[in-house]
């Protein structure tokens, strides 16, 4: 039970990414195990690039044994808030029939865990050299986490693996995101004399009645790559959503402007210029039929990634889960975005697989993951790393 000792200490350290406390601490404690295990241990500090004084310790560490391929193991230590409503407190994990609880114990604490118990197990039979990061910010987008290590440590391997999904498939690829505001400009004035004003609440919301038919559109956008099991189409589908509404500040002031904030998801394979261009496009037609300019704002956009099904290391490792778990399965691409999209930047072949089941509650209430699910994915990792490269 060292390996749940370790997880529950680890849950226990509050790393909430919107305030970034328990940084420190999180790290502190990796590194302290690693070393224990006689491993080189490097601290690099991603605050660098986001310039806001407070601390985001990257850990990482290395197993360089000669050999002609170097594999990247990745995972994050920062949860999302815990917000209201559990049963149990977030941050004083228990174990209940053989259940963790507690928020990060599926995302992504039980991914750090498999891959140090992995390699604790491992010692010196990898055919291949090993690098571990286990990174902050992956929450809230990861530029000084993983991307901070990619783009500006300058870590390089043959090929990555984020210990940070689902085992019901083997991730090879993700959607990505264009995320980003429009607006209808018009006249503020006294909500008493409406004729001396232009209120752009009216044709906002007309602009988003359209906008529903670009969801349909959108949808019809399909990927080459299944979806995750369960999901309502086979294949990964485009998707467009109205997230936010923002507009005036009195009940008695028409505003002068009103906003929607969107989330458009990409699919893997899908340019990230085109989409942007196509968006832009249909709200050009939407101005025209409402009679009133909508603008796009704001937006940013990318990480989005995939992995040909042929390369060698999805072979290799897809061949590992099936010697570990009896079964060959298919692959996939996920709804949502990870951290791969770095290690994909630098042309590096990635894959994601971890123990978070679909019903855990990831982001929810009452977080939870199985131990047999932890060991599982260690057991995954080390049955790879003992296999000859391809």
């Amino acid at each position: 039970m060292e390996d749940i000792r370790f997880l529950l200490d680890l849950i226990s350290v509050r790393t909430e990414c919107t305030t970034k406390e328990g940084y420190e601490e999180a790290a502190s404690l990796i590194k302290e195990k690693l070393s224990d295990m006689g491993l080189s241990v490097e601290i690099y500090d991603g605050e660098e690039v986001v310039k806001d004084g407070k601390p985001r310790p990257n850990v990482v560490a290395k197993l360089d044994l000669k050999a002609d391929k170097t594999i990247l193991l990745n995972a994050h230590y920062d949860v999302v808030p815990a917000g209201k409503g559990w049963s149990k407190d977030p941050f004083k994990p228990v174990i209940e029939e053989n259940v963790v609880y507690g928020r990060g114990a599926s995302d992504d604490k039980s991914g750090i865990t498999a891959i140090i118990w992995a390699i604790n197990e491992l010692g010196e039979k990898a055919k291949r050299n090993v690098i571990l990061a286990f990174t902050c910010d992956e929450e809230v987008g990861g530029r000084a986490g993983l991307g901070y290590l990619m783009r500006e440590v300058g870590i390089r391997a043959d090929e990555a693996l984020i210990v940070d999904g689902g085992f019901d498939a083997i991730y090879v690829g993700a959607s990505g995101i264009v995320a980003g505001k429009i607006g209808v400009k018009g006249v503020q004035g006294h909500a008493g004399y409406p004729h001396l004003a232009k209120n752009p609440i009216y044709p906002l919301a007309k602009a988003i009645v359209k906008l529903e038919e670009y969801t349909r559109l959108r949808e019809k956008k399909l990927s080459k790559l299944k979806s995750p099991p369960g999901s309502p189409h086979p294949y990964v589908w485009g998707r467009f959503s109205i997230t936010v509404l923002r507009a005036g500040e009195k009940s008695n002031v028409i505003p002068g402007e009103a906003e929607a904030t969107f989330d458009l998801r990409l699919i893997p394979e899908e340019d990230v210029d085109e989409a942007i261009e196509d968006l832009k496009n249909y709200l050009t037609e939407v101005s025209s039929e409402i009679g009133w300019k909508v603008e796009l704002l704001k937006y940013e956009g990318g990480g989005n990634y995939y992995t040909e099904i042929t390369h060698p290391f999805v072979v290799g490792f897809s061949k590992a889960v099936e010697r570990v778990i009896g079964k060959r399965l298919e692959y996939a691409a996920e709804l949502g975005g990870n951290d791969g999209r770095y290690t994909k930047e630098k042309n590096i072949p990635t894959l994601v697989f971890g123990p978070i089941a679909r019903d855990s509650r990831f982001h929810g209430v009452d977080e939870f993951v199985r131990i047999k699910d932890v060991r599982m994915v260690k057991e995954v990792i080390l049955r790879y790393l003992k296999e000859e490269a391809i």
